[in-house]
């Protein structure tokens, strides 16, 4: 029997990555970091000094570019031109210019077609923006996270100081909340409910919770 597709959406902070990346280990189901990907394509435009104004340029620079997702222990490696930028995906840096690389229509058609190709055989669990709404359209079960904007930015803040970055929270909030309006309203793939998600507001909800409840989801649907 074919597993089923997992979508999982939602705003940054809202509990995605960690939430999908727990799912897909526990119930065996490939883990696609889609967000990831379009994090090394800007690590690449940094890098190269490409104009982030000029979406021609960024679409050239994404067909030229080879990528690869490998299975990690902890979710999954980035490799990008034969370089595992896993660790240098995640500096403030690339998390600011990553919605303009996200935002351009010949980036993300090169990105959806390598992320159809992972999720033609099923049993894969992938989070980002537009998993639902635009990716895996007729994926078996969507779900969209959220949470406060307060609740998102702390975690976030959190998980830099983790990684030994210092954030100030206040100009934290003020970027995610920024992010959240050029997520939303930009003209390609902008982030939205999908239609026939269930919703999950994680603000009040420990990580546990929010897996629990997304496996909780996948065994309605397969019976398991």
């Amino acid at each position: 029997m074919r597993k089923p597709v997992v979508t999982i959406d939602g705003p940054a902070g809202s509990g995605k990555s960690t939430t999908a990346k727990m799912v897909a280990r526990k119930l065996g189901y490939t883990y696609l970091d889609t967000g990831a990907m379009y994090r090394a394509m800007t690590v690449k435009a940094l890098k190269t000094g490409v104009d982030l104004d000029d979406p021609d340029a960024l679409a050239r620079q994404a067909r030229e570019t080879d990528m690869a997702i490998r299975p990690d222990p902890d979710g999954t490696r980035v490799i990008l031109d034969g370089i595992d930028v896993t660790d240098e995906i995640r500096t403030p840096a690339v998390t600011q210019a990553s919605s303009i690389i996200a935002a351009a229509e010949g980036v993300r058609k090169r990105m959806v077609e390598l992320q159809r190709q992972v999720g033609a055989g099923g049993g894969i669990v992938a989070e980002g923006r537009d998993m639902g709404s635009v990716v895996f359209k007729d994926a078996e079960i969507k779900i969209y996270l959220d949470a406060s904007l307060g609740c998102r930015a702390l975690r976030r803040k959190k998980e830099l100081e983790a990684a030994g970055t210092a954030v100030d929270l206040e100009k934290m909030e003020k970027d995610i909340e920024s992010r959240d309006v050029y997520d939303s309203s930009r003209e390609h793939s902008p982030l939205i409910i999908p239609e026939g998600s269930i919703i999950v507001d994680t603000t009040e909800m420990t990580i546990e919770e929010q897996v629990e409840r997304v496996i909780q989801e996948v065994r309605k649907k397969t019976g398991e």
